[in-house]
């Protein structure tokens, strides 16, 4: 399933209420850590290929079939496609900077990500494991819990 999003900043709050829908289809409950870490996902991804580009892209959601309680892994695959041939370059930026940290956060979250060239363009992929039903295992498999510093900012790894 996929959402082409035009070349407008405001288009990031579609693509998140569109992801939260189609994860919600598949039985993964907005509360969720691993719904909350893919729509943040999402958001710093469209926004990278909105504001970056000035041209539209295409949001894809790669969803597991039916996530029960009783699965006990499942993954999910977010790609963004744009119009830059550039390659992502996560940044480093100071603690004043209001922008910057995307690819870092996606880097601290994700499981894996990476990047192909797809035709006169690029595509931006991230893989989410989800581990349900298991005691031992964190909500979101990959990364572990606790808090990812950049830059004097710290986000808590859901």
């Amino acid at each position: 399933m996929q959402l082409e999003v035009r070349p407008d900043p405001s288009e990031v709050g579609r693509a998140r209420r569109w992801a939260r829908s189609r994860l919600a289809g598949a039985g993964i409950e907005a509360d969720e850590p691993l719904a909350e870490t893919l729509v943040l996902i999402v958001s710093e991804l469209v926004t990278n290929a909105v504001v970056h580009t000035g041209r539209s892209a295409v949001l894809r959601l790669v969803l597991p079939g039916a996530v029960t309680e009783e699965t006990e892994e499942a993954t999910v695959r977010l790609e963004v496609d744009d119009a830059s041939d550039r390659a992502p370059v996560p940044r480093c930026v100071d603690g004043e900077a209001t922008g910057g940290r995307g690819l870092a956060l996606v880097d601290g979250l994700a499981d894996r990500w990476g990047w192909s060239r797809e035709g006169t363009g690029k595509r931006i992929w991230c893989e989410l494991d989800r581990c349900a039903g298991r005691e031992d295992a964190a909500p979101v498999c990959g990364s572990g819990g606790g808090a990812v510093t950049f830059e004097g900012f710290a986000y808590e790894v859901v």
